[in-house]
């Protein structure tokens, strides 16, 4: 875990040493686009709790949704467009990225992991969550780690980081246990809640949200050891480095003063998920100064 955290500060602090260029330019194709449009274009998720999601009324809210406001702000000003339109896009696991990367979408602001494979296709921003890989499974199942679903159905997020760790953790352990694939969270829950798989599994902090949105919470439980180490950042169109700059200084002003820390509090302490010692680090690490 200490070694998962290092690599994390590192690629903070790695990504540092090209702000410098960033800021000698003066505006990129994502920034020309926006200025063009008059518009940003937010992407966000239906159903990934608490950090993108649709509520009652069908408007987005979440912790990452709140990042991206302050983002367009910090846009609104650095292009001086005081009428600054934002429009909220609906993404999901399978379009994100393409999304992103063909310049329908600005930036996407939800949970996504930063993995290399994807570096490949979009840039991220500095971490501003870290997750685990782990089990929502029913209260009375007996079920406590991923071994004890040998002879069993468990559901995975199609093109997700924790469908692809746990297929390869099932063919590594030679485990006998049949993955039903879902297209989201919604589904993966409904699978569960439903009894059509015993188990499903994601980033803790999603399984911990659908289990506070549950008309029973007490009859679900996240559990298991964590078997990933994994940060989230927003997603940018590549080599785009005025408008990556100006994401990660929103970022590092949020740290500095204290709003993302709020922000946390705001959508994590009412699910009784407390700000992590390691996630505090990240907060320190990436509040740069001016």
């Amino acid at each position: 875990m200490k070694h998962a955290l290092s690599a994390a500060i590192g690629a903070v602090i790695a990504s540092l040493f090209f702000l410098p260029a960033a800021q000698a330019q003066s505006s990129d194709g994502v920034l020309d686009r926006i200025r063009a449009k008059g518009a940003i274009s937010i992407g966000y998720r239906d159903a990934s709790i608490p950090f993108s999601f649709v509520d009652a009324q069908g408007k987005p809210q979440g912790y990452s949704t709140d990042i991206c406001l302050e983002v367009a702000h910090t846009v609104k000003a650095a292009l001086g467009l005081p009428d600054l339109q934002v429009k909220m896009v609906p993404v999901n696991l399978q379009n994100r990225i393409p999304l992103v990367a063909n310049g329908t979408v600005d930036i996407s602001c939800e949970s996504a992991v930063n993995t290399i494979a994807r570096q490949g296709q979009v840039d991220f921003s500095y971490p501003f969550f870290i997750s685990h890989t782990r089990l929502l499974v029913k209260d009375k199942s007996g079920i406590g780690e991923l071994k004890d679903l040998v002879g069993k159905v468990i559901a995975l997020p199609i093109n997700s980081v924790p469908e692809r760790l746990i297929r390869s953790l099932i063919e590594k352990d030679k485990l006998n246990i049949r993955i039903v694939p879902v297209k989201d969270n919604a589904e993966g829950f409904l699978a569960l809640s439903t009894d059509r798989v015993d188990a499903f599994a994601t980033d803790d902090i999603l399984l911990f949200g659908l289990r506070g949105k549950a008309p029973n919470p007490s009859d679900y439980k996240v559990v298991g050891a964590p078997l990933s180490y994994d940060y989230y950042g927003l997603l940018v169109q590549k080599n785009n480095t005025v408008f990556l700059s100006l994401v990660n200084a929103t970022l590092s002003r949020m740290a500095r003063d204290g709003r993302l820390q709020a922000l946390y509090t705001k959508w994590f302490a009412p699910m009784g998920v407390p700000l992590s010692p390691d996630l505090e680090t990240i907060f320190h690490v990436i509040a740069v100064p001016e």
